[in-house]
């Protein structure tokens, strides 16, 4: 059984690098009309460079995952903005395709919380799909069909029954250009691991497991019955299952994520996923310290196991 390790969107062993360079509204409004499509620019191409940067970093370092921002292009999907960004920019988003594919590397993305697939607010529904078709742009303009998108249930408005129906009656109004890279995550306050493989099976969307979130709202079915469950929602799929590991800053089940991961804790999970699955994953460190975290993680377990062989520096094999 192997598992790939990734992080996500900041690289922090490379200084002052980050991908994620913000135009506000406000400032924008103070510019002249030449400024603004100037700052645009800018901004965006101070983005995708320092993404270039951080894949690369990747690939020196045999980092085959990662989670690229969401905040790559500023204001473009801004009602008063939604600038024609690929215009200028088709080409660099090609080479970053090709940077990414000549690399085998995988790259997704988790758009922010404001994107509410269940939402009771027509409004609310219409801006997620306007979200998500916006990082669907970035994928195709990419040329990278394996680009994916991780997306929580939503709220449990009128009860998580309905709520949960509410998601699969508004997912239907979705493109499928939308909807066939969608990944569907387990929250740690509303939908647990359950109710969300249960919504992944009436979608054929396949599910990303957050342990982290699943040890914060537990469902009533055991790890064991869980994770075969889990893994068939990626059958059809030509990219392995994926996991969310992540530790609790300051107590246990803390819904803040620490600097740093458990070590044991992450042992214990990947011989647990060893003994009921024993196939490969993928799993993204949610941690504070970013690549660090990944990299202190790895020798961490290198200390505490000496029966887990590791590839390259984060690639981990159990036989």
């Amino acid at each position: 059984m192997k598992i790939r390790l990734g992080y996500v969107a900041i690289a922090l062993n490379l200084e002052k690098v980050t991908s994620s360079s913000t135009l506000t509204y406000s400032r924008y409004l103070k510019l002249n009309q030449n400024e603004k499509l100037k700052k645009l620019k800018e901004v965006t191409y101070s983005n995708i460079e320092a993404l270039e940067k951080i894949l690369r970093y990747n690939i020196d370092n045999n980092i085959h995952f990662y989670r690229m921002t969401s905040n790559l292009i500023p204001l473009a999907t801004h009602p008063d903005v939604m600038w024609d960004y690929l215009k200028y920019f088709r080409k660099d988003l090609e080479y970053i395709g090709k940077l990414i594919k000549d690399n085998n590397l995988r790259v997704d993305a988790h758009p922010d919380q404001f994107n509410v697939i269940n939402s009771d607010k027509e409004i609310v529904v219409e801006n997620t799909i306007k979200t998500l078709s916006m990082q669907v742009d970035l994928f195709e303009a990419m040329n990278y069909e394996e680009g994916k998108m991780v997306i929580h249930i939503g709220g449990a408005k009128g009860g998580k029954d309905i709520a949960a129906q509410r998601f699969i009656n508004n997912l239907e109004k979705f493109p499928k250009r939308i909807t066939e890279r969608l990944i569907l995550e387990n929250d740690d306050k509303t939908f647990n691991a359950e109710e969300v493989l249960d919504i992944c099976n009436k979608t054929n969307l396949p599910m990303v497991f957050d342990i982290h979130h699943h040890n914060c709202n537990e469902c009533n079915e055991d790890l064991k019955f869980l994770l075969p469950e889990i893994f068939k929602t990626w059958d059809n799929d030509i990219l392995v299952p994926k996991m969310h590991f992540s530790s609790p800053r300051e107590f246990e089940n803390d819904r803040k994520h620490a600097d740093y991961i458990d070590a044991k804790s992450f042992l214990d999970f990947i011989y647990t996923a060893k003994d009921v699955v024993n196939k490969d994953f993928d799993i993204m460190i949610e941690a504070k310290k970013k690549d660090m975290t990944l990299n202190k993680l790895v020798n961490d377990i290198k200390e505490m196991d000496k029966n887990i062989d590791f590839i390259d520096q984060s690639t981990l094999e159990i036989k």
